[in-house]
């Protein structure tokens, strides 16, 4: 911050001075009118009511210039969030912020009820274990073994599709119910197989916590997969099933295996072994023995998350939708953003290049002027919430204007325009067409790259503003683009100039010559017969 300069303090002193007499004599005469009027005892009560009904009447003028300081003084830094829980509701009320200013109310209604889900869902919903990996690897057969072991009260089904089967228990020492959602087998081949993945990623993505299971080493696609999933912050538990089918030093291998493969992205502990579902032994005479489920490494390790840690997966798993839902509503805002910024862009470019048709500029160098309105980019930055004074916006609009006229671009760019446009008028209407479509495009080029400026928020970027200039006229100069803006340039200038053209009168020709053909005959000579010529 700047330190006052003296002159400003001196004179400010004055001034204050000179007020306070003024108040003090209109004081002095009040009190002299009051004492000849009224009773000694009455002056004061009297002068008290007159100084407040008069601070009364002044309030409503000053208040709003008091009310931003005021409001001000009251704000707060927002309160850290002391667990998980309370961080993921203030992340849904950021989200509320930015939803109010969605003007697609279809999309706001639809982001408004999915946060109103999640919402529910931090309060009130239960945690969700999402079973997921290849079909082959047994998944359903360890749900089905949780569900018939003795680790709690298993509900009814609470609905299946064709891709996936909830199921409903609870854990007992647990508030929350616990569902197990059994989603289709990844690494399928066909398109059915690869929408089912689809689905089944989502599935895993909205899951609290997910039992990856496997029936031997990793794959590789498999890794990529459990990778991914891992990097979105999601908690993960590796179950090497079938184990009924290997020998335990060979289960040893294999585990050992999972571990190394998984460091960093899995803990140790989280990488067990089990068999939901083990192969029958072939009795003589008799049935078959089933050999009972082995999962209590799985059941104790899952039993022992969900009780520590429960309500922070269930937090974690919120603050991750609830930031998915503010990536989608920064995006559609962004986009709200562009779309309004460029009406004003457009705005200001046309009404420019109609100011340069009906007065021509001196010389191209002053396009650059008519190409940088400090009026458009305060417009813009209120768009982006960005609060700025009419002096502010000329200096960013002359910066990015001597920047136009340092890298060559108005004069190339008239040359470029000149070029593309080929008009068949005559050289002063074509001068006038050729200079106003410049001032639009240059207006167009200029407010695209003040758009760039305020969505990095108001940072022009490692390269400065030469180089977003640099992009925008690059990007601008591409066939499509100017060929669409041409075609709109000839409906808005080129089209009415031509007009304009059309109702010029010609110029007169030669005057008439009068011949002597008789007394008191006079005899016209026919004018000629030349074209008019344009002023």
């Amino acid at each position: 911050m700047k330190a006052p300069r003296p002159w400003l303090l001196v004179v400010g002193l004055l001034l204050a001075i000179v007020i306070l007499s003024i108040v003090l004599q209109a004081v002095n005469s009040l009190l002299w009118q009051l004492s000849y009027w009224l009773p000694s005892w009455l002056v004061g009560p009297t002068l008290l009511l007159l100084v407040a009904a008069i601070g009364l009447s002044i309030y409503p003028l000053l208040k709003p210039w008091l009310a931003p300081r005021l409001r001000n003084s009251k704000l707060e830094l927002p309160k850290a969030a002391s667990n998980r829980g309370e961080a993921a509701q203030q992340n849904l009320n950021a989200l509320d912020q930015q939803l109010t200013q969605l003007k697609d109310l279809v999309a706001r209604e639809a982001l408004l009820k999915r946060r109103l889900e999640v919402e529910t869902y931090l309060k009130k919903g239960d945690l969700i274990v999402v079973f997921f990996g290849s079909g082959s690897s047994g998944k359903t057969s360890l749900i089905r073994a949780l569900l018939n072991d003795r680790i709690g009260e298993v509900g009814a089904v609470m609905g299946s599709t064709k891709i996936s089967t909830n199921y409903l228990m609870r854990l007992q020492g647990m508030q929350r119910s616990i569902q197990l959602r059994d989603t289709p087998g990844i690494l399928e081949s066909g398109a059915i197989g690869l929408e089912r993945e689809q689905q089944a990623r989502a599935e895993a993505t909205r899951g609290d916590l997910l039992v990856f299971v496997v029936d031997s080493d990793l794959r590789s696609s498999e890794f990529e997969v459990l990778q991914a999933l891992a990097q979105m912050g999601k908690r993960m538990l590796l179950v090497l099933n079938k184990c009924d089918l290997r020998g335990e030093s060979e289960e040893q291998r294999l585990l050992h295996l999972l571990r190394v493969r998984c460091s960093g992205l899995i803990r140790n502990d989280d990488v067990v072994s089990a068999s939901g579902a083990p192969q029958s032994i072939p009795q003589p005479g008799g049935k078959p023995l089933q050999p009972a489920a082995e999962i209590n490494r799985l059941l104790n390790r899952l039993a022992q998350l969900l009780r520590e840690e429960g309500e922070d997966l269930l937090a974690d798993n919120i603050l991750l939708q609830s930031s998915r839902l503010s990536a989608i509503s920064e995006e559609l805002l962004d986009k709200q953003r562009y779309r309004e910024s460029m009406q004003i862009v457009e705005r200001y470019g046309w009404i420019g290049a109609g100011a340069i048709a009906l007065t021509p500029l001196p010389g191209l160098d002053l396009l650059a002027t008519a190409a940088v309105n400090a009026q458009m980019v305060v417009e813009i930055g209120q768009i982006y919430g960005v609060t700025m004074s009419k002096n502010q916006g000329q200096q960013l609009a002359l910066s990015l204007g001597r920047t136009l006229g340092s890298l060559g671009l108005v004069k190339g760019g008239a040359g470029l325009i000149g070029t593309a446009m080929g008009l068949n008028l005559p050289a002063l209407l074509a001068s006038k067409a050729i200079q106003a479509v410049t001032g639009a495009w240059l207006t167009r080029l200029a407010g695209k790259s003040f758009i760039s400026y305020f969505r990095q928020q108001q940072d022009w970027g490692d390269g400065g503003i030469a180089a977003v200039v640099r992009e925008q006229y690059d990007l601008e100069r591409r066939d499509l683009d100017l060929k669409r803006f041409l075609e709109e340039a000839l409906a808005r200038v080129v089209e009415p100039l031509k007009q304009q053209v059309q109702q010029l009168p010609p110029r007169r020709g030669p005057r008439e010559v009068v011949e002597e053909g008789g007394p008191g005959d006079p005899v016209k000579k026919p004018p000629t017969n030349k074209p008019p010529q344009w002023q």
